[in-house]
């Protein structure tokens, strides 16, 4: 089964996800992006404190990101005003993305016409058309609201969760079934990775899915109070947060990455000219070696409903 014979989900935020969509833009209509939307910096943000609606921010950047970047669809969409006026700051993209949800029945509608106008074939899905926001709790009860400032905690929350919880588009529950590989990451663990995992339609398609799901780490560290964590605390606070681990396997950057929980990816991923980015060719070239593996050594445990974590927490 090679990469480009099989259907993939891939699920995070805009820059990492983008960067997904980009590379895997071969697989056309065999690919499903599922993006955040929880985002209330920038743009986004100003536009959520204008009318309720649901982050666009993240949602136009993979759209961009299948398209040609000398395109003029692609300079429309990704053009950002200049100056200290009303629309100083803001994209293009997401003021026309915000215009056609005033417009349009459902956030979804909007996403299809702007598909058609910029020629993307890969299906492109919000994890939910009902604006929601992210609340994060520290240890001892008292909580933070909005990506923003979950990403400035000092010190890792206790627990995340969405208000208000909201349901996953039937489109997603549809892509996640028919999925062979489903892809979480890369991207801020705490605001781009987990957020869609709080949405208990899309963990739950992720566990009954036939799916192999790999998650993609980021190459150097973010700036959040998730950096201080190694990849089995990641894993284990994903399992306590959501009561599962929905994952089976990671791919990481460099020799040193090790799991005592889940199957380990090493390679090289890093772009040459910008550090944090993983290279295209390179993540393809993982992304078919985690395939290759999942044929010739088929996991025989299922990480996905595992429950007993006790020997590696009390180890």
């Amino acid at each position: 089964m090679q990469l480009k014979n099989i259907k993939v989900v891939a699920i995070g935020g805009g820059h990492g996800l983008g960067r997904v969509l980009s590379t895997l833009s071969f697989l056309e209509k065999q690919l499903t992006g599922i993006v955040t939307t929880t985002d209330n910096g920038g743009s986004t943000g100003r536009l959520r404190k204008r009318s309720s609606t649901i982050a666009w921010g993240d949602l136009r950047n993979c759209l961009t990101q299948l398209v040609d970047k000398d395109s003029i669809g692609s300079q429309l969409f990704d053009f950002r005003f200049d100056g200290e006026d009303e629309l100083g700051g803001h994209n293009l993209g997401n003021l026309i993305l915000f215009a056609l949800g005033q417009i349009q029945s459902r956030p979804l509608d909007s996403i299809k016409l702007v598909r058609r106008l910029l020629r993307v074939k890969t299906p492109v899905l919000p994890m939910s058309e009902t604006p929601t926001d992210l609340m994060a709790f520290y240890p001892e009860g008292r909580c933070r609201v909005g990506e923003l400032s979950v990403d400035e905690m000092p010190v890792m929350p206790k627990n995340l969760m969405l208000a208000p919880l909201v349901k996953t588009l039937s489109h997603c529950n549809e892509a996640l079934a028919n999925a062979d590989l489903i892809i979480l990451g890369p991207g801020s663990f705490l605001t781009s990775v987990v957020p869609p995992l709080l949405v208990r339609d899309i963990v739950n398609g992720i566990k009954n899915s036939k799916a192999h799901c790999v998650f993609i780490e980021n190459i150097v560290p973010e700036k959040s109070p998730s950096s201080q964590l190694t990849l089995d605390e990641k894993l284990l606070w994903i399992k306590e947060n959501i009561g599962c681990l929905p994952i089976d396997s990671v791919i990481a950057h460099g020799n040193e990455v090790k799991s005592d929980i889940l199957p380990v990816l090493n390679c090289d991923l890093a772009n040459h000219n910008i550090e944090h980015y993983h290279d295209r060719a390179k993540l393809i070239k993982a992304l078919e070696q985690c395939v290759a593996n999942i044929e010739e050594q088929p996991i025989t445990l299922d990480h996905k409903s595992v429950n007993d974590f006790s020997n590696i927490v009390n180890s």
